[in-house]
């Protein structure tokens, strides 16, 4: 990987407004109007704010497949593999990216909500909160580039919508785990938002599951999703 082609990548991402509102700004935002509406209590606080820095991560990782597909119809893609930098290069750059927009969430969701409202947890609790529901994004950024392949630059972000809106709510995002009946529950457990969930969730509740638990579903779902990216290059690699 290009350490140069990364960090013009990272420099293109931050650039745009749609970053800046919907990565860093809208989890925020959805925090404290969540904490206005049902948070009365320190506890409460502390659930909503691993729920949004989990929202924040995921969204912002799924965001790179977007500039993938607007590369590919622009052709710049076909031309970089007429560069040095190679096709692994390219993927792991473009990964890198969707790991480091997920990073302004993992850090200002839990700095306002220690800032503003005060919650508190140990020092495991943060590493958990913070650090592994960052870490956890893993798998979307994949996401992300497997639909920037797959997708157009028309139907990236519509395709990208309909795959977030349904992991944040079977995540437990949006909808406590605990009020879920059994039958979504077992759904829920196939997807990595939920195991990205529990482990921040981890960081509050004793009824979470192990994170041993948590770190094998989303090595599963790493290695799923990290062959099918680079097939799927390969694919289009091949057509050219």
């Amino acid at each position: 990987m290009s350490i140069k082609y990364l960090a013009l990548e990272i420099r293109r991402v931050t650039r745009s407004p749609r970053f800046l509102i919907f990565t860093v700004g809208f989890p925020v935002l959805l925090f404290l109007l969540y904490v206005g509406i049902f948070a009365k209590d320190p506890g409460t606080k502390a659930v909503l704010m691993v729920s949004m820095t989990s929202f924040g991560a995921m969204a912002a990782a799924l965001f790179t497949g977007t500039r993938v597909a607007l590369e590919r119809a622009s052709g710049w893609q076909r031309q970089l593999r007429l560069t040095p930098l190679s096709g692994p290069g390219y993927l792991t750059a473009k990964a890198a990216t969707g790991m480091t927009l997920a990073l302004a969430p993992a850090i200002l969701v839990p700095l306002v909500a220690v800032l503003g409202e005060g919650v508190s947890l140990d020092a495991s609790g943060w590493v958990r909160a913070t650090l592994g529901v960052w870490l956890a994004a893993i798998p979307f950024a994949l996401i992300g580039l497997l639909i920037g392949q797959i997708g157009t630059a028309d139907s990236t972000q519509p395709i990208t919508q309909l795959v977030m809106l349904p992991m944040a709510l079977l995540g437990g995002i949006f909808i406590p785990v605990t009020t879920m009946p059994d039958w979504l529950l077992k759904i829920a457990h196939v997807l990595p938002s939920y195991w990205m969930g529990e482990i921040g969730r981890g960081a509050i509740t004793a009824g979470s599951a192990s994170l041993g638990k948590d770190v094998l579903y989303l090595g599963i779902w790493t290695v799923v999703l990290g062959f099918a990216v680079v097939r799927r290059y390969r694919k289009d690699s091949a057509r050219v």
